[in-house]
């Protein structure tokens, strides 16, 4: 049944009158529906997983930054990491920022509210999940710019630019100074794990170089942080370009700064050396876990992080001859070298001047031939001494009975192997010198205690009539004469240009590289 207009105004009543929308009416209609589709859009958009609002392009655009700040390098007693935060969020508040911290901050640390800024905490808790503690987790963009404590954003897109410079290649990491009391400088680094040192000096081709010393923004790749063993080990410049530099990686450093913070942190001499003392004591744990125990810079000067005649070697019971460290790849650590060094010198020293006479024996006779110094990879040194002249040394007398500790801390006593005698550093540290005791018989040098080394043979007697001086770890020391001839009857022909490590059985010095 059809209904005509007037039909259908008579049925609604007299008051009824039709709408009628004006062409503005109708403008602001549908620009009341385009805000509403926008506002339901952003809104959406916001409740998306972080990963799938950040992947698109690698500039940054309407998608979002593409560089996520990380602030690793501060105190958590007397920092600026607010301001360091909040000047970033004024340059582009969809900055993504990751503070990471070993455990919670205490005072608590302010940060905004924001689904762009995380608190890491890199300690594993009871109630977390593994990814929890790994920083990689709350970092979604391509580039990540280390930030410490004391810099500040001021001007926008400089992250950015450095991203740029690194995708055009030539450095695996760029960095900018931070204009502080300390800014960056360039250095040259050179780390070997098999001498277990890191030495530092001038950089030839700066503003690229190896590592940096000082306050710097570092801008690399998340994949290449993160494939680090210890990306975020503290103190971070110290660990970080350690690793970097091993692997060959240069950093560019930019002419360009970042400001410093307005009230910058450690403003107080006492937060100041507070922090100069934690940081020390985290420098040294992060050496020795990342197994650096001599560290060399220029003019010479030597920071130390080994053993000592206060702690134990740093390496256990040696079994089949073969330290535990050449398994690693690694020689014996120059600690111990030096201990080896002091010692010998020492021993040789009290010898001396008792009358005893003595000789390189073995592999220290060897590599007094080789190096003019003890093997880089011995672990003890040896000497020969004559039984007849052990009286003359009351040290030796005393060890007779029992132990001795002398008056410079080394131990002398009989070795629980065999008849024979060795020289501690120290009641804590057992790397040792031992004293072979020989004697003539019918012109041949005998001893009464044997062990199963290949070059633990009687020899002539006329190789140590008379005996000569030679080299030895930094100071001249009695050897047989044509030590050549004596040490290829103990050891074989081509001994000296030939080197080997001691039992190749085990371990071979060709097998090992």
């Amino acid at each position: 049944m059809g209904w005509s207009q007037d039909a259908a105004e008579a049925q609604l009543g007299p008051d009824f009158s039709p709408m009628r929308l004006t062409r503005c009416q109708a403008a602001l209609a549908a620009a009341i529906t385009v805000n509403l589709l926008v506002l339901f859009y952003v809104s959406w958009l916001q409740q998306q997983p972080r990963n799938a609002r950040t992947r698109g392009p690698r500039r940054g655009t309407a998608a979002g930054p593409h560089v996520t700040v990380l602030v690793r390098e501060f105190e958590a007693f007397d920092h600026a990491v607010p301001e360091l935060v909040d000047s970033f969020l004024q340059q582009d508040p969809a900055q993504p920022v990751v503070v990471a911290a070993d455990a919670l901050p205490y005072p608590p640390l302010a940060l905004p509210r924001l689904p762009n800024v995380h608190l890491a905490l890199l300690q594993p808790a009871l109630d977390q999940p593994a990814a929890a503690s790994r920083p990689e987790t709350y970092v979604a963009t391509e580039y990540v710019a280390l930030v410490p404590d004391g810099a500040r954003a001021e001007t926008p897109g400089r992250l950015e630019r450095m991203a740029e410079v690194l995708r055009a290649g030539g450095a695996r990491l760029v960095a900018a100074r931070v204009a502080s009391a300390n800014p960056a400088r360039c250095l040259a680094l050179n780390v070997s794990l098999r001498e277990w040192t890191a030495r530092y000096g001038p950089a030839p081709s700066a503003p690229r170089c190896d590592a940096l010393e000082g306050d710097a923004v570092v801008l690399l790749r998340a994949r290449d942080l993160f494939n680090l063993s210890a990306p975020l080990a503290r103190p971070l410049g110290t660990g970080l370009f350690l690793q970097t530099a091993l692997r060959g990686w240069a950093v560019q450093l930019l002419d360009v700064t970042f400001p410093a913070a307005r009230q910058p942190p450690l403003a107080t001499a006492h937060a100041r050396w507070k922090a100069e003392r934690e940081g020390r004591a985290r420098r040294a744990a992060l050496l020795r876990a990342l197994g650096i125990r001599l560290v060399s810079w220029e003019g010479g000067r030597l920071e130390w992080f080994g053993c000592s005649k206060e702690t134990p070697r740093c390496f256990g019971t040696v079994v089949g001859d073969t330290p535990s460290y050449l398994y690693e790849g690694r020689w014996t650590p120059p600690c111990c070298l030096r201990a080896l060094r002091e010692t010998a010198r020492y021993v040789v020293g009290v010898l001396e001047a008792a009358g005893v006479r003595y000789w390189l024996e073995g592999g220290s006779l060897l590599g007094a031939a080789r190096h003019g110094d003890i093997i880089p990879w011995d672990y003890d040194v040896d000497l020969g001494i004559y039984l007849e002249d052990v009286g003359n040394c009351e040290q030796l007398r005393g060890a007779e009975a029992g132990s001795v500790v002398d008056e410079r801390g080394f131990v002398w006593e009989k070795a629980i192997e065999g008849d024979f005698f060795r020289v501690q550093y120290s009641e804590s540290n057992h790397l040792h010198v031992d004293l072979w005791p020989f004697y003539p018989r019918n012109g041949v040098m005998t001893k009464d205690t044997w062990l199963d080394h290949r070059q633990d043979v009687e020899f002539p007697e006329h190789f140590l009539q008379p005996l000569v001086p030679l080299p030895f770890a930094g100071f001249l020391a009695q050897a047989p004469n044509n030590y050549r001839r004596f040490l290829e009857l103990k050891f074989g022909p081509g001994v000296i240009e030939n080197p080997e490590y001691p039992n190749p059985a085990l371990l071979s010095l060709a097998g090992s590289s």
